[in-house]
């Protein structure tokens, strides 16, 4: 049971850190995970209930839109109910960051593109001072400003490093620092070069994701990219995987992706593709397993199998696995069989076993320390 750190992945750039909340955020803490919601911010009762299911799903930081007064109040609202670092995302009107901020937001989110003039962000500026706030300046290649999309004649990565420079200076003018950077586009490789750019210039902590990514499927793998190579080369302190629709989806593929670069413990299901020798619906067994290895942090690897070919090996090679047969399950445990069960019994004997082992971890590293 060890995190197994893939030997390609750069060391992470130093940067300095920052809290959001109780979330430390760069120097050396661990890349966190972060969502935003997709409810009307003033609705109370359902932007309680997602942020809930975030947190369950192991996110670290949500961000929250506040486009109006209605939806200020039900930040205030949502925050006397949550205890996870909450981030107002404030578009346009500076006055809805202060308030905000007032309200208790443990950072801000502003884009240089539409906030306006320089007395309306030390406004925000002064506001976050005052409540130990931090800031996002996050920039999008949707909303540059006039004049530097006019001089690059397109969003391109220069042109997005170009922006949040020019803000960083502004806020760095007014005596503040306690920022975090993001400059996205919705395409992979232009994201990537905007933060190689960006890397080289600062060292404050940068939140990294593809703006805009797309549907389940789509946005996935194109942010998967993106943040696959950005995170190799060390670069990425927070990352958000941006999808159309439930953000729960976000939280799980940006654990999936720290978890496949050995950047964060917690389990990890390997499953065969299924094919004509599977004897086992191995999609739904899986499926079934995943869901129940929600919020354990143990770093095991469990595998789930369905024929002759594969499936013993690689359940041999996991910390605990099945391979299923016809109507029956082999259960290996620490790469040796531990006995046959029966097809309908194999995920609960398997989930007993999985229960063992994180005990062992726990007392384990216990000791470690």
């Amino acid at each position: 049971m060890t995190l197994r750190a893939g030997s390609v992945t750069a060391p992470r750039r130093p940067t300095r850190s920052i809290q959001v909340g109780r979330a430390a955020v760069g120097g050396q803490s661990p890349v966190s995970v972060q969502s935003m919601t997709n409810t009307l911010t003033a609705d109370l009762d359902r932007t309680l209930a997602q942020v809930r299911a975030l947190a369950q799903a192991g996110c670290d930081i949500v961000r929250v839109s506040v486009p109006d007064t209605n939806s200020l109040e039900g930040f205030a609202r949502l925050r006397e109910n949550i205890g996870l670092p909450l981030v107002a995302d404030i578009h346009f009107d500076y006055r809805l960051a202060v308030g905000a901020l007032d309200a208790g937001a443990d950072g801000v989110r502003i884009n240089p593109g539409n906030i306006g003039s320089a007395k309306k962000v030390e406004e925000v500026v002064r506001a976050a001072a005052d409540k130990g706030a931090s800031i996002r300046i996050g920039v999008n290649a949707g909303s540059l400003e006039r004049d530097i999309l006019e001089s690059h004649g397109h969003p391109t990565p220069v042109a997005l490093v170009e922006s949040c420079l020019r803000s960083v200076d502004l806020v760095e003018r007014m005596g503040f620092n306690e920022l975090k950077l993001s400059v996205k586009a919705s395409g992979p490789m232009e994201t990537v070069e905007a933060y190689r750019l960006l890397s080289e210039e600062v060292d404050y902590p940068l939140h990294i994701g593809v703006t805009e990514a797309g549907t389940v499927l789509g946005g996935s793998v194109r942010t998967s990219v993106a943040l696959g190579i950005l995170l190799s080369e060390g670069i990425g302190d927070t990352l958000r995987v941006s999808l159309s629709g439930d953000p729960v989806p976000e939280v799980r593929a940006g654990i999936e992706i720290l978890q496949s670069l050995g950047m964060r413990g917690g389990p990890r299901v390997v499953a065969c593709p299924t094919c004509a020798r599977s004897e086992v619906d191995v999609a739904a067994l899986a499926a079934e397993v995943e869901k129940r290895l929600e919020g354990i942090s143990t770093p095991l690897k469990v595998a789930v199998m369905g024929c002759p070919v594969n499936g013993p090996g690689e359940a041999r090679e996991s910390d605990a696995g099945i391979a299923g047969g016809k109507g029956i399950a082999i259960l290996f445990v620490e790469g040796h069989v531990k006995r046959k069960v029966g097809l309908d019994e194999a995920v609960d004997a398997l989930m007993d076993e999985v229960r063992r082992l994180e005990q062992k971890w726990t007392r384990a590293q216990g000791v470690e320390k």
